[in-house]
């Protein structure tokens, strides 16, 4: 949901506030204004958006009991509180992925156009980048999002976490270090991308085995998130002979239509994949040297329901 300063959302009616009052209605104006920020920093650190319309609410909630004629700063004020909440909830996540029925993907969201130009945002919420960042532990994640994408100040997240600014050096070191062994060794462009995606997605509608392993690396590595509902690999699928096997063996079985369309999900190029005009399920990949390393296909319905209409997002 984008809420805009002339729609106030739910965050007008959760507090029982008389919206005429000044200050109540000054505080959802400041807090509308940086929604799409919020959000994002919400999502990265979360990778549900689900849980960050959660983290949302309750940011909106104690926002709307603060004096705002007290905060220097409201946008940093607002980072904080979302920062805060968004760790609170990305511990009890922890729990929820343990108990989860197969590998974990984040939840796509279809992104404008102009998302996957901008590559220092497309980067940071790239599908790529999110499953890298499963990897942290809350804290590394919380410093790493901050620091990396939004370029906070140590103090500022030092404030946030309640630790002190040598120790948020220490695990942005940390984390910085784990992720730079598992990210993408390039940068690939948004054009190049699409190129190797087109060529996947021919191959997917051919049904072209040998296209599809032409487009694959070797070590290719699939996963695959059906959350239990949907039938998906309870493990991921490592190399080109094997995935092809797999995924050709699935798409065999099925007597329908089988269509693949393009799309720009995380601020990259995607593939959304419908039977029948149903849409079964969103394909992100990772591309290195001109062939996809990986494949990420994500099939749980509840992850679903963002790749329908855009979802704004901004470092900024």
């Amino acid at each position: 949901m984008d809420a805009s300063a002339g729609d106030q959302g739910p965050y007008a009616k959760e507090t029982g506030t008389d919206m005429s009052d000044h200050a109540t209605n000054a505080a959802t104006e400041t807090f509308l204004a940086y929604r799409n920020l919020l959000f994002t920093v919400a999502y990265e650190m979360l990778g549900s958006a689900a849980d960050a319309e959660d983290v949302l609410q309750e940011t909106w909630l104690r926002w709307v009991k603060v004096d705002a004629d007290q905060v220097r700063d409201q946008r940093a004020y607002l980072v904080r509180i979302t920062t805060r909440q968004a760790l609170n909830r990305l511990r009890t996540m922890k729990r929820r992925k343990e108990a989860y029925v197969g590998p974990w993907l984040p939840e796509p969201l279809l992104t404008a156009p102009d998302v996957a130009e901008d590559v220092e945002l497309a980067e940071s919420v790239s599908m790529a980048l999110m499953i890298v960042l499963e990897r942290l532990s809350p804290t590394e994640r919380a410093v790493f999002v901050l620091r990396e994408a939004f370029d906070v100040g140590y103090d500022e997240i030092a404030a946030a976490l309640g630790k002190s600014p040598a120790a948020v050096r220490q695990i942005a070191h940390r984390a910085r270090r784990h992720v730079d062994a598992s990210r993408p060794r390039e940068v690939v462009s948004p054009g190049e991308a699409r190129t190797v995606l087109e060529s996947c997605r021919r191959a997917l509608e051919t049904r072209d085995l040998q296209g599809l392993l032409e487009v694959l690396a070797p070590d290719v590595v699939y996963v695959a998130d059906g959350g239990g509902v949907k039938q998906a690999a309870l493990r991921p699928v490592v190399g080109a002979e094997k995935v092809v096997r797999m995924i050709f063996g699935a798409v065999g079985k099925y007597p329908g239509v089988v269509t693949v369309g393009p799309a720009v999900v995380n601020g990259s190029p995607a593939l959304v994949v419908r039977l029948d005009g149903e849409i079964d399920g969103v394909l992100a990949i990772r591309v290195e040297d001109a062939r996809i390393s990986g494949l990420y296909y994500v099939r749980n319905p509840e992850k679903l329901t963002r790749v329908e209409s855009e979802t704004p997002l901004t470092l900024r």
